[in-house]
């Protein structure tokens, strides 16, 4: 009777926190959406390739301002009201791309979509976790780290197709995406609330601080996903000027399926790290992660596309074994009215990763050009994950009973 019982419990509860993690990956998807677009861009308004490492730049400062300033606001006013938030300054970033008549616009748009990104990131997460059933919320992770990396690897994947195939390349995919976007809206309107005990949050910036009795096992998790991030940074930037300018592919629906390729390969990781647990995911993502820069520098080196999908799908599994298992451990671990907040600084150092190396690259594509500053880029990567490596197996070394 007790399991009848349990079972239609989790029939009604099941819905809420599969429409949220919707809700997260509409909004993640409208960050990506100009992936593949910039080279139309740079040919409408005349702009380098340094400067689309700019604009991405601005993306991330908005991510990491929002994470910041509000990482942890939803635990005072609740989940809901930050991921209505998030999406509506989604919508306004589409509307900026859909005025857009140069550079202003770009920076605008871009900087809405960072805010976006940043307010959802931490919040999202929390939510998808907290409104799914007791017996799920081991998936419940996975699903909500699938929803953000699946929404990033949608975007360009979408924007690739309907700039390639359909018409008014740079118009119609951000129609699309408000249309998504207000069907976001409405789901997260009747989501029920998890934030049970309301107050007022503090008026001034809050720093975002992580627990002392969990500092050593964040401080693994977030080595472990930031050289994942950092790659995811690449192909979610400069890859269509790789693939354009050293690989000679100029098809918009291919460029944004090789961005799609890593987040889905991601996904796949993420898949295989719930099965494997986050002993066996962190240092496991990190030597695949590698393998990947080894094939990603090698595609490079000889102007190889075959080779460049398959160190992007071997990176994003990589990318995303590591990255379920930080997020578990994190989550898991976090005390639970500072869970955001501190999933809410995990995410920051991500977005870190994300926005600095791809802005050295861009720095070093000016420099040494563009298939270099890419060999560059993936060498530093992967002395990251190695490094990360001998950390973990330090922290395994002086876990008790060793």
């Amino acid at each position: 009777m007790d399991s009848r019982r349990d079972d239609a419990d989790d029939g009604e509860r099941g819905w809420p926190y599969l429409a949220a993690a919707y809700a997260f990956v509409v909004t993640m998807c409208g960050t990506t959406l100009p992936t593949p677009l910039y080279s139309l861009y740079q040919r409408e308004f005349g702009f380098s390739s340094f400067m689309v490492t700019v604009i991405f730049a601005v993306y991330a400062a908005g991510v990491i301002v929002a994470l910041l300033l509000l990482g942890s606001v939803s635990d005072f006013i609740g989940r809901r009201p930050v991921m209505l938030a998030a999406l509506v300054l989604s919508g306004l970033s589409a509307v900026c791309f859909l005025l857009a008549q140069g550079l202003p616009e770009l920076f605008a748009g871009r900087t809405l979509s960072g805010l976006s990104a940043g307010l959802a990131t931490g919040t999202a997460t929390v939510t998808v976790i907290e409104l799914a059933p007791e017996r799920r919320r081991r998936g419940a992770t996975l699903l909500a780290t699938a929803a953000n990396l699946g929404g990033l690897g949608l975007g360009p994947l979408l924007a690739g197709v309907l700039a390639e195939y359909a018409p008014a390349p740079l118009k119609l995919v951000f129609v699309v995406d408000l249309v998504l976007v207000a069907v976001g809206a409405a789901v997260v309107l009747a989501l029920p609330e998890t934030v049970r005990r309301r107050s007022r949050p503090p008026l001034r910036p809050q720093r975002l601080r992580v627990p002392k009795e969990m500092r050593s096992t964040f401080t693994a998790a977030a080595m472990a996903g930031f050289a994942g991030f950092a790659t995811l940074g690449l192909f979610t930037s400069v890859s269509p000027t790789f693939l354009s300018e050293v690989e000679g592919e100029h098809n918009l629906a291919v460029a944004g399926a090789v961005a799609f390729s890593v987040f889905a390969a991601s996904i796949a990781g993420q898949a295989l790290g719930g099965r494997l647990g986050p002993g066996r995911s962190l240092p496991g993502g990190c030597a695949v992660l590698v393998a990947g820069m080894a094939a990603i520098a090698v595609s490079l080196a000889i102007a190889s596309l075959e080779l460049l999908v398959l160190g992007a799908v071997i990176a994003g599994t990589g990318q995303g074994l590591s990255f379920h298992a930080a997020v578990r451990v994190v989550t898991e671990r976090s005390p639970a009215d500072h869970r955001a907040e501190v999933t809410s600084a995990l995410f920051v150092l991500m977005y870190l990763a994300i926005s600095i190396p791809v802005i050295g690259v861009g720095a070093l594509t000016v420099a040494v050009g563009l298939r270099s500053a890419g060999l560059i880029f993936t060498g530093c990567v992967a002395l990251l994950a190695v490094a990360t490596l001998v950390r973990l197996r330090a922290l395994s070394a002086e876990a008790p009973g060793r």
